[in-house]
């Protein structure tokens, strides 16, 4: 019944996951006709925008019904398959996050088309990349060994307790990101924050690599667990 009551609810998660998507392309669908030429689609951390034609609000478009039918297929691809079962529902969850924060993005293109200036883009953006890495790092270390999700290592692929290690590890140090992230952009300016979000993820995928060839070099020699 349980197992039952799981797969119904990843179900519904995975149906959210191709709603987000055709919501995208109806609404690009709709505004599309008043948007101007050129549209925003880049910002930088200091306010710097780049503009393009608005055509190219189609290859975001299309990259969320893309997404959703990748996303669900990429399990059924991966050698360790059955892995995915026990860590199904965040996997779901995930894929729909990154439905919905590109689906956000989509919309702030818009509104910056056709309203410039009314929203901190480059602040609302790290804001929700923070909450992405606290809720990836609060759920990280229930992913099992695979090839597709997670932190994929030549040596968390090689060892499945280097994996949970690795994984609990950037649990920690992801959901650390997310949260001074956040506090970044709430209480610096936006080139300030964007630089120290980098720097925290860059340093502690860094840490996680090095950690991860540390405990495989020691299994292989077994001079530790």
């Amino acid at each position: 019944m349980k197992k039952e009551r799981t797969y119904m609810n990843n179900k519904k998660l995975r149906i959210l996951n191709y709603l987000v998507a055709s919501g995208a392309l109806l609404a690009v669908a709709c505004f599309y006709p008043r948007l101007p030429q050129q549209i925003p689609t880049h910002w930088n951390f200091n306010g710097g925008v780049t503009y393009e034609d608005k055509h190219s609000i189609w290859i975001l478009a299309g990259m969320l019904p893309l997404f959703a039918v990748l996303l669900d297929v990429l399990p059924h691809m991966d050698p360790r398959r059955s892995n995915y079962q026990k860590f199904s529902r965040f996997y779901d969850g995930f894929c729909l996050g990154l439905q919905l924060f590109l689906a956000i993005v989509l919309g702030i293109i818009i509104s910056e088309s056709l309203f410039p200036g009314r929203l901190n883009t480059v602040k609302i953006i790290l804001l929700l990349l923070s909450l992405m890495f606290l809720l990836v790092g609060n759920y990280l270390p229930k992913v099992q060994s695979n090839f597709y999700m997670g932190i994929k290592t030549p040596w968390t692929l090689s060892s499945d307790k280097v994996w949970r290690k690795t994984h609990r590890l950037g649990g920690k140090l992801y959901a650390a990101c997310g949260i001074l992230g956040l506090l970044s952009a709430l209480f610096l300016p936006a080139n300030a924050s964007g630089i120290v979000l980098l720097v925290l993820v860059f340093g502690s995928t860094l840490i996680l690599t090095l950690a991860s060839w540390l405990w495989w070099r020691k299994e292989q020699t077994g001079s530790g667990d």
